[in-house]
């Protein structure tokens, strides 16, 4: 997510990075000569079971990845917690991208839906707004987003769509048609809406990082209370 409501971006676009969880195992060592008969077979652990909750899957960009803090801070992860507090089964994914417009959310659908989806939520067209890209066609990817989860699965998932505000710099006019694709679809695709993610966050230096675009800790707090009033329902 690079940009905000009256707040000018500073600075060049950061790519999130991906730390490689590395594997070791080690050798068996010398062992004892002994008869078939006193041999004993070493005892096996057994596998942790394997997590079936539903899952509640998050596309989006660096405000959903959680950019500039530890990945337990971004709202998604507080969202978890607080299904885990109200007694919900639900597992949370977080699927965020710092820097993904709605054309790259799109192309990466069809694999994130290879895993069963109970709900949906699409957070996505920010990065669109702020290169001044035409509505029109942030509205297509976003509704081909919605369309690739209804098609893979039965019973389809269900959906909430997040919604964004383009940059001043545009012209009213702009901002306007940016602003009336999230309610349009969420109409179009019975979908939930969170009429803008950063409400209560937007503008304000206390709740942002340094660069005045992405939200700190605290701020993220309430971008979860923001998303938890449209998705508690769902679940």
């Amino acid at each position: 997510m690079w940009y905000l409501l009256r707040v000018t971006l500073r600075g060049p676009a950061v790519a999130a990075s991906l730390a490689l969880a590395l594997l070791g195992c080690r050798g068996a060592g010398p062992r004892a000569e002994t008869s078939p008969a006193t041999t004993a077979s070493a005892p096996t652990r057994p596998a942790p079971p394997a997590d079936d909750r539903p899952v509640v899957l998050f596309v989006g960009t660096s405000l959903t990845a959680g950019y500039g803090l530890d990945p337990e801070e971004a709202y998604p992860a507080l969202i978890q917690r607080k299904i885990d507090a109200a007694g919900l089964r639900y597992r949370v994914v977080n699927a965020g991208v710092s820097g993904e417009t709605s054309a790259g959310a799109r192309r990466r659908m069809g694999w994130l839906l290879r895993q069963p989806v109970a709900v949906l939520v699409v957070e996505t067209g920010a990065n669109d707004g702020l290169r001044g890209q035409d509505p029109d066609a942030t509205r297509d990817n976003i509704q081909a987003i919605l369309d690739e989860a209804r098609k893979g699965q039965a019973p389809p998932p269900k959906l909430a769509l997040v919604g964004m505000e383009a940059l001043p710099n545009y012209g009213q006019a702009y901002r306007r048609r940016f602003r009336a694709i999230y309610p349009e679809l969420a109409r179009r695709n019975a979908a939930s809406l969170v009429p803008f993610l950063l409400d209560g966050v937007a503008g304000d230096p206390r709740l942002n990082q340094a660069d005045g675009v992405h939200p700190t800790a605290e701020g993220q707090k309430i971008v979860a209370e923001n998303v938890w009033r449209v998705l508690r329902p769902l679940l």
